[in-house]
């Protein structure tokens, strides 16, 4: 009868070695997807890089566009002198 009680007395007290087990046995599992995570992109990761990438490639069209367009205009300033 003591050792049933010494084993209820003990109970509470592995809950924090059943925890500390689970968190180690756990821990390569965690680890591997965090790697898998830092490696892979994505879908939202993709659509703001991609629209990242338009938004500069825009302002560059439309900076070259404007000097194009300033460029016209001199010459045909030129042309009408």
């Amino acid at each position: 009868m003591r050792l049933a009680w010494a084993i209820l007395a003990m109970a509470p007290l592995t809950g924090g070695c059943v925890s500390t087990v689970w968190n180690v046995a756990t821990a390569p599992v965690r680890a591997g997807a965090q790697v898998v995570d830092w490696t892979t992109t994505s879908q939202s990761e993709a659509d703001r890089n991609y629209g990242r990438k338009m938004r500069k490639k825009e302002a560059r069209e439309g900076r070259e566009m404007r000097k194009e367009e300033a460029r016209r205009r001199r010459e045909a300033r030129r042309d009408d002198d």
